[in-house]
Formats: structure tokens, sequence, C-alpha cells
């Protein structure tokens, strides 16, 4: 028995709920369908190859069809409902209007229109929900969704709807936070007073390095390994910019202690693993040399999860997208930022945090991943079981060309950080033989849900390359990551299914 097969699975008596284990969205006619079925679900069907080519085309029948997307791409309903009162309560006409969460998390994207556009904007309170809606010419708007994407400073669709409806706002400190503090400090062994909570990963992100660039103005940053579209942006955009190690080889070590030793900077980045190639840069070896120089290490922990590596051995702090394994259930944003007791960052980081954070998590969304986080690290070690399966019979495909998992790359590395009893995740990333033709057929044929995101208890798998990087492939090519990639986030199902749902979906053996 698998714990807790999925939150998103059909309650006894409640037939409006899909069972995404055993009823993926995988069918062209789940085109655009909210995954999982919920008001407030973080992604959203692309069942076939064609539907991602048109949702990074913007085709407009496409998009007419769907009913949800991830949040800092796609406004769920309820924030676009708030969006257009709020605009036309505001704005003048040949304005837009977005809506932030906070005060000053509008005068940070109204400072980024200024700077990158000079635009003038104006703020407005809306509401007893501490909202603030920013005006700006129109022609602004792509602006100021880029600043809604890359800090992640995002209105939730339960804050939304709250508002919308003049529902009475909690304490700033609602019991369900503390809770999920508490348990993200009892996982890590870190101090609950240490764990700050965002309204989503990308926003514990921002939020470091809006620290960094406070306390080291000036400097720039280092990222090892291929990450995350968007962290690395954040480094470029919002900083003096970042020396950028595509590959983290043993060597770069030697490179980044070459950079030390010429310049100060404010931090070294990593994911652990990298997203979506899966790598671990060699930090155990790069720690010492940050620390002899005085430049933090912060590490995402998001893939591996903290039930499978312990990152402070050698970050001063850590970020985590709460969004993914942590909840589960794909119908919450959340992020933490997590600072090490005994990391001589510890106070300048607190004090800047408990100072300057003013963006915390909506207390109705606290409540919900308190909920779904209950069996973390339960679901976590099933996960990895099935996860690890689905790598050594991907593995041993001959349709296969590459499999990106800590196992199989860079396992050295990963092991060095992994807890006594740890496994790998459950992200794989997968190229086949013959990508160009055969990826988008495997894709289409492939009955597990599929779009974007990744970490629910149901499986979902997505072309990541098209979806992260579809204006700038080649560029990711060069840094080795196909265009073809394919990513599976393995969920909860029996794995013995899950593989003779991948047997079907690729082609023969010969």
């Amino acid at each position: 028995m698998h714990p807790r097969r999925a939150r998103n699975c059909k309650p006894a008596g409640d037939s409006r709920v899909r069972d995404l284990v055993q009823n993926p969205a995988w069918r062209e006619e789940d085109l655009g369908l909210p995954i999982p079925d919920s008001p407030h679900a973080c992604s959203v069907a692309l069942p076939l190859w064609e539907h991602v080519v048109g949702y990074e085309e913007e085709d407009p029948a496409l998009l007419s069809r769907l009913q949800s997307g991830y949040p800092r791409f796609f406004w769920n309903p309820a924030v676009d409902r708030l969006f257009a009162r709020c605009r036309e309560q505001f704005a003048a006409d040949g304005e837009g209007c977005f809506v932030f969460p906070s005060e000053r998390a509008a005068e940070r994207c109204a400072a980024y229109l200024r700077e990158r556009g000079q635009t003038a904007a104006r703020l407005h309170p809306a509401g007893r929900h501490r909202l603030t809606a920013v005006c700006f010419p129109q022609q602004a708007w792509d602006l100021a969704k880029e600043y809604w994407r890359y800090s992640g400073e995002i209105v939730s669709s339960r804050q939304a709807h709250a508002a919308l409806h003049d529902q009475d706002a909690a304490a700033p400190e609602h019991p369900a936070a503390a809770m999920v503090r508490d348990r993200l400090a009892a996982l890590t062994g870190q101090h609950a007073d240490d764990v700050f909570l965002f309204p989503s990963g990308m926003s514990a992100v921002f939020t470091v390095h809006r620290m960094l660039m406070s306390l080291f103005p000036g400097r720039k940053s280092v990222q090892m390994e291929f990450p995350y579209v968007d962290v690395l942006r954040v480094q470029r955009a919002f900083g003096p910019g970042v020396h950028f190690f595509a590959r983290a080889e043993r060597v770069d070590v030697e490179e980044v202690t070459a950079i030390l030793d010429r310049e100060r900077l404010s931090a070294v980045f990593c994911e652990l693993a990298s997203n979506p190639l899966m790598r671990s840069a060699d930090v155990a070896a790069l720690a010492p040399v940050a620390r002899a120089h005085d430049t933090p290490v912060i590490v995402d922990d998001t893939i591996a999860t903290s039930v499978n590596i312990d990152a402070f051995q050698v970050a001063d702090a850590v970020t985590t997208s709460l969004t993914k394994f942590f909840s589960g259930t794909g119908d919450v944003m959340a992020g933490s930022v997590i600072v090490r007791r005994d990391s001589p960052f510890h106070a300048p980081f607190t004090t800047f945090l408990k100072g300057e954070t003013d963006n915390t998590l909506w207390h109705q969304d606290a409540e919900a991943l308190e909920l779904n986080s209950r069996d973390f690290a339960v679901r976590m070690r099933a996960i990895n079981l099935g996860a690890e399966a689905v790598y050594d019979f991907l593995a041993g495909h001959p349709a296969v060309e590459r499999v990106f998992y800590p196992k199989g790359i860079t396992p050295d590395e990963y092991r060095q950080l992994a807890r006594p009893d740890a496994g790998y995740g459950g992200l794989i990333s997968l190229v086949l033989r013959h990508a160009e033709s055969r990826s988008p057929e495997f894709y289409d044929r492939l009955r597990i849900s599929k779009g974007p995101s990744l970490g629910t208890n149901f499986s979902l798998a997505c072309p990541y390359t098209l979806l992260a990087h579809y204006r700038e492939l080649d560029w990711a090519r060069s840094c080795g990551v196909s265009p073809h990639l394919i990513r599976l986030s393995v969920g909860l199902e029996e794995p013995h299914d899950l593989l003779a749902r991948l047997e079907e979906a690729l082609p023969p053996r010969d």
C-alpha cells in the first residue's frame, strides 16, 4: 500500500474530483483542464506536444481552452477577476493594472517599471487584505508581467477569492504557518525561528537575492550548474551579473576559487539536484573555499528534498519550493528560506528577513500546506522507490539515449550530502534516440498527466525545454539541454503500473 495515494483522488461519495493516479489527464480532450481538479490548481493539462508548442506560440484558440496554469505564468480565474475589479476601480484609459500582496511588493514592481521601462506607476490600496494595485501605461504590460513572474510575489487564488468576497483577514502569524515552520525545522534540523515562508518558491529565491544585493551591493554571484530558468534570470536582471557555470564539473571548483581570489562575490548558488539535468555540483568541495572568502552558499533543495539530503552541511541558507514535493497535492503555492543557525551570516540574514520580508504566506494557503505536508516524509520515501524503478527501467531501454537522475548523474557529489536512508528523489529527465521524431510520439502516447510543474502525488510529464526555453533553444542546447528533453515527475502510482505505461508509450524494442 502506498501512503495517501493522492489527496487529489476521489473522496468517498464525491464523483466530481478526478483521481489523477488512476485516471490521468493525458488525452487530447483533456486539454486545458486544471491539474489537479481544484479551483486552486497549479498546473494545466497540455496532453499533446503540439499543445505545448501552441501554448508557447500563444495560439489564441489554444489559450482560450486553458482553465488554469502555473500561477506565475497564468492567472487563476479568481486572480484574473481581482485584477479586472481593480482595473475598473483604479486604472485610467490606456492603463494596465496588477495587484500585489503587499504595498512593498507593489513598490518594488513600480521601481522595476521605472528602472527598466522609464515608466511611472501609481499605487492604490486594494482592500483590507494588504493588497496593493499598481497602475501603469499599457505599453509596460510585458514588463509588469515579467516582474510578477521573476519575483514570485504573487497574489494566490485563495487570497484573491477572500478579497473578492470581502472575507476577514487572519492575523499575520496564523497557527498553520507556525506548524509548517515547525515541521520544516524538524525535517532539516534547524530552528523554527530561522524558517521564513513565502507565497511561492520563486519569491523565496528572489528575496534571498534581494537580501544579498542589500548586504553586498555591487557584487556578482556565481551559479553552479544549469538551474531552473528563472533562478538564473533573477541573478541577471536584478543585480550586477552572475558568473554562470552551466556544467559544474570538478574543475569548476578551481575556476570559482580563481574568481573569489580576484573579486568579492555576493553568493554561490546551486540546486541539489539541478532542474532538469539532475546534476549535483561538488558543493562539499566548494563550500570551504567560499567560506574562506567570506562568501555565503545558497542551496535550493526542492528536487532532492530535505528527506533525502542535508543541504545544511554546506549551505548558509536553503530555499525550497514548497509547492512541489512538500505539498504534493499541486493545489497551493508556497516557498521557504531557512537560515542555518551556526552560519557566520546568520545575524545579517535573519535581520534582513525579519525586517524586510512583508510578503508572507496567506493564511488559507498555510492551512492547505500544513494539511498536505503531514505525510511528506512517508510520501517522499515511496516516491523515491518508484522513481528509482523508473530510472532503472529507462536506463536499460534501447529506445532511450540518455536518462538524467542523481543515481546515474554525479552520484558521488549527491551522496556526499545524502542522509543515511536517502533515495534519489522523484524527478527524472530523458532524451530518446532519434528524439526529434520520436519525442512527440512518445509524449502524446504517454498515459500520465501532462503539464507544467512537478512534485505532485500523481506523475506529471512535460517537454521541459520547450516550456522553459522556447525562445532560446539553441542557448539551452549549448548548455547541454536537449530541445527534445522530457521531464517526468514520478508520483505515487504502483511502480509496475507506471513502468507498463512507459513501455507502451516508448518505441518498440528491437
